[in-house]
């Protein structure tokens, strides 16, 4: 494996900056602000939704449902079941499994990780929403904006993310290949490398969540 160039920082989030490491690629060019290109995303009848929740009437304060404090525990056990099973060894390869085993595994585990991801933090940003809808009326246009985002974003993100199963699968084929004759000596920096990937992963995939829970919180404003 050829690491990317000593001392070169790669401008992006975590997770580019981990991929791009673990398969040699060179620093990420800079990109456009991300207003810039969700611009370019937004199709006209997207346009005109964004607007009109920008705009939106303001909603009626008639929550009834769990306070902020529940919705914050759901989101840390949530949290912390997934990041358990990141860590676990349940679904890995085993040590001395040939290298086309050890990647076929690979891939079918961190594939059903994503799903679990994705699944998990789908749910609790709807709920969320949900909750933000039925609060003040600034938190109730949030709760219509990020509707319209996530209906925007979300399969971009899924096209973007879709192929870290298999950048890991070929990571774990590279270690095991340069191991020269220790059959065990690629394991653990791959571990190691797949549990960083997946958890910064999972930290893109909850930062919508971690936002509207956030706005759950009372502020002075909606005092």
């Amino acid at each position: 494996m050829h690491d990317a160039q000593p001392g070169a920082a790669v401008p992006a989030s975590t997770l580019p900056r981990l991929l791009a490491r673990i398969a040699g690629a060179a620093p990420m060019p800079p990109v456009q602000a991300p207003a810039a290109r969700l611009g370019e995303w937004l199709d006209w009848p997207r346009a005109v939704a964004l607007s009109r929740a920008l705009d939106g009437p303001a909603a009626a304060d008639d929550d009834t449902g769990p306070d902020a404090d529940a919705d914050a525990d759901d989101c840390t056990r949530v949290r912390e079941d997934l990041a358990q099973a990141i860590a676990a060894d349940r679904g890995w390869p085993a040590v001395d499994a040939d290298s086309d085993a050890a990647a076929a595994a690979v891939l079918r585990h961190c594939q059903s990780l994503q799903r679990a991801m994705q699944a998990a933090t789908g749910r609790l940003r709807g709920q969320l929403r949900d909750r933000l809808a039925r609060q003040t009326p600034r938190q109730a246009r949030l709760a219509a904006v990020d509707a319209v985002l996530e209906a925007v974003l979300s399969p971009r993100e899924h096209a973007l993310l879709a192929p870290v199963p298999a950048l890991l699968a070929a990571h774990c084929g590279r270690l095991q290949r340069g191991t020269g004759g220790d059959g065990h000596g690629w394991y653990r920096p791959f571990r190691e490398d797949a549990r960083q990937v997946l958890l910064a992963e999972f930290d893109l995939r909850f930062q919508p969540v971690d936002a509207l829970l956030a706005a759950l919180r009372p502020s002075p404003v909606d005092a």
